[in-house]
């Protein structure tokens, strides 16, 4: 089995990715590291994962450990990243993986001299309906496609939550700004050519709680808005010529009774609907990267590909700056 070692005790591990782990079938949690060594006993003796580490540098230098899966705050991925790499450890590093592309060049280096697989936890890249509407838009089941409209919003203002605390890399864009995004250009094949956006900042917290985004595409224009100060909503429609295809869960699965696609044609004489229910996809993206890490031939999330989504998210920040529309 595929030995996973959790490197802190941040939420997103604990209630999403260590269950995750432990569901799939082919990778196991081996260990569990926090700065407080109480903290790692605990969660040790709730998961039943055999080792607690006291130490960030402990769990890198273990042996039992095949990966390190980073859900540390942003501000510090690409640290932990890279000496993870050149402890010689497979990484999986929640999203996103820096502040800024040019800061993943260290991570692709320190990648590239220890050869190991890197990644960034894109979970719904994994998930089928991805792969479905992937395939629906390249047979031109919507014709061309003109418009793709989104929304991800959720309501936090807990000024202890990492979200709200800009020198934890906190602020919107980054934490959820960057899914319609990824999902756009992971579902159409193409790449932004320039946007236009509009940053609203929290006057206590100073960081971003909410943002309006177009983006010009080579064939269409992607809209969407994020806030962490709105009631909680996910939406994104891929409207053609010929109809649309709509996701009624597109980045956070089994909010409901299942996750669905619905496709309508023009005059609406036709609708089809594809559901998927009990599916995590957390659990496909761990197994799909411990088959990659483990040298068989699985496609996961690139760090080439985390460079291009990344250069989204630092246009989308110079163009909230300055009112115009920028190169991405």
């Amino acid at each position: 089995m595929f030995r996973f070692g959790i490197l802190s005790t941040a939420k997103i591990g604990c209630e999403h990715v260590i269950p995750a782990i432990q569901k799939s079938n082919n990778c196991i949690v081996n260990a569990i590291a926090s700065r407080d060594i109480k903290r790692a006993r605990k969660l040790t003796s709730r998961f039943g994962v055999p080792h607690a580490y006291g130490s960030y540098e402990e769990l890198l230098n273990a042996d039992e450990i095949d990966a390190i899966y980073i859900p540390l705050p942003t501000s510090q991925h690409v640290e932990w990243a890279v000496k993870a790499a050149d402890a010689g450890k497979h990484v999986l590093c929640e999203k996103p993986i820096a502040l800024k592309a040019s800061e993943i060049n260290k991570i692709i280096k320190a990648r590239d001299r220890n050869d190991v697989v890197i990644s960034e936890a894109f979970m719904v890249t994994y998930h089928p309906q991805w792969l479905k509407v992937k395939e629906l838009l390249a047979k031109g089941t919507v014709g061309t496609l003109r418009q793709v409209d989104a929304s991800f919003t959720y309501f936090n203002v807990d000024p202890n939550n990492m979200r709200n605390r800009p020198e934890l890399g906190g602020g919107v864009i980054p934490d959820i700004g960057v899914y319609p995004t990824v999902v756009t250009r992971f579902a159409t094949g193409q790449e932004p050519q320039r946007l236009q956006a509009t940053v609203d900042y929290d006057p206590k917290f100073k960081t971003d709680r909410y943002a309006s985004i177009r983006a010009d595409f080579e064939s269409f224009e992607l809209s969407f808005y994020i806030s962490t100060q709105l009631a909680n909503r996910q939406t994104i429609v891929f409207h053609g010529e010929k109809g649309f295809i709509e996701l009624s869960a597109p980045f956070n699965s089994n909010l409901y009774e299942g996750d669905e696609i619905r496709v309508q044609n023009n005059d609406h004489s036709e609708a089809r609907v594809f559901r998927y229910t009990g599916l995590d996809q957390y659990q496909l993206e761990v197994e799909a990267f411990s088959r990659a890490a483990s040298g068989k031939k699985q496609a996961v999330f690139t760090l080439e590909e985390s460079v291009l989504n990344q250069r989204v998210i630092d246009a989308i920040y110079k163009s909230g700056n300055n009112g115009k529309w920028v190169k991405v």
